[in-house]
């Protein structure tokens, strides 16, 4: 399963009804929500919506146009930066906001080392991830040209394009600053189009900066494209998970399509929730959902033999590099942007670091064939993501 967007989902359950449900085996369920079923749910979500999501009314008066109108931004995806799910996310990562001053000091020290693009959405700790961010932003003068990405959640009674402007004020709101880069989180099972006039309206109203989606199939997205490119707008990025323990894309024709269309791929979990870090063995295991994940893996000798070629690549020609470095090293070989998460400062050091190893083609053929030698421990056909668009039979999803 995707996890990520799960468990994101699973802690917005409880503020919102209940509404969203997976199947046994951690797929979606056949029988998901109807259209009828999603929007007749709204009158018993009540005020917990807006409280949970931010879904807020289209009534709302439009803040004033933080782009020029119909700007058609020429936002450049940096090489690195740093997701912020882990900042808010009580259910998956543990959140303490005792803890916010670490949190913090991440944000202060990859700044200071220039990296300064985030990655957020409006799922992560019910908005929790946004308002953090916006307050390092405002306490940090060296912010001042950082760039924030955060998402729209894809949820079954959101099917207007007012629902996307709406999310996105709130969004905003919650950031205190102007939102860059504006992503469609994950497709949804219907909707899809206006999910995208919502976004190009985003745009041209000034109210985001540049269009992305996230979790979006080769087909989806070449549609997506044409869609935003009939009214001028680019489809910049496209958030996909990438990790060597999850390298579907690189084989699908994901990451090729992304390259055609010249649409960035953002890589999310390049360290598979820690499992590429080595810190994680038979009697040190992650807790929370993670823990049987890392299990599978450690059962698989492809995995340690992984883990192994990892540790030989950064002590033969990286002067001892971690496992996590040569892994989010081996995801900017691939042409990608990774966006690892950090809760500490030694993880922060640690992951931009990276940046500076450069593998040769010889050693990305050894990760390469080590990776294709591990037991898939997380399949694309178990992710809980809508994958063909009810209303228009378009495939959304691949991996």
């Amino acid at each position: 399963m995707n996890a990520r967007v799960l468990l994101a989902c699973v802690a917005v359950l409880p503020q919102l009804g209940g509404c969203v449900r997976s199947a046994p085996n951690g797929g979606q369920a056949r029988g998901q929500l109807s259209r009828r079923s999603a929007v007749g749910l709204v009158p018993a979500i009540g005020s917990a919506l807006p409280a949970a999501l931010g879904a807020a009314s289209p009534l709302l008066q439009p803040a004033a146009p933080a782009f020029a109108a119909s700007g058609k931004s020429a936002l450049q995806i940096p090489d690195f930066g740093i997701g912020a799910w882990a900042w808010g996310d009580s259910l998956f990562w543990g959140y303490d906001s005792k803890r916010d001053g670490d949190l913090r000091e991440v944000f202060d020290y990859t700044v200071s080392e220039g990296v300064k693009f985030f990655d957020t959405a409006e799922v992560y700790g019910i908005g929790r991830s946004e308002t953090l961010l916006g307050d390092f932003c405002k306490a940090n003068p060296g912010a001042a040209d950082v760039r924030i990405a955060t998402k729209f959640a894809a949820l079954p009674w959101r099917t207007k394009p007012e629902t996307v402007l709406a999310a996105a004020r709130k969004s905003a709101d919650r950031l205190g600053r102007p939102i860059d880069l504006y992503q469609i989180h994950f497709p949804g099972a219907w909707a899809n189009e206006a999910y995208w006039d919502g976004l190009a309206q985003a745009v041209d109203e000034g109210l985001v900066g540049a269009a992305g989606v996230s979790n979006y199939g080769k087909d989806a997205l070449r549609a997506c494209h044409a869609k935003l490119a009939s009214r001028g707008i680019p489809l910049v990025s496209n958030q996909i998970q990438l990790s060597l323990l999850y390298p579907f894309c690189l084989s699908n024709g994901l990451k090729a399509a992304c390259d055609d269309l010249g649409v960035r791929v953002l890589a999310y979990s390049p360290l598979c929730l820690g499992l590429l870090t080595g810190k994680y063995t038979e009697t040190n295991l992650p807790s929370g959902p993670r823990k049987a994940l890392a299990q599978k893996a450690l059962a698989d000798p492809g995995y340690k033999q992984l883990m192994a070629t990892l540790t030989e690549v950064g002590a033969q020609g990286h002067s001892g590099a971690s496992p996590a470095q040569v892994a989010l090293a081996w995801t900017i070989a691939k042409g990608t942007t990774p966006i690892p998460g950090a809760r500490t400062l030694s993880q922060a050091k640690s992951n931009l670091a990276a940046r500076k190893l450069v593998l040769s083609t010889k050693e990305v053929q050894q990760l390469d064939a080590a990776s294709a030698a591990v037991t898939p421990i997380l399949s694309p056909d178990a992710n809980p993501f809508p994958k063909v668009d009810k209303d228009t039979g378009l495939r959304m999803y691949d991996s």
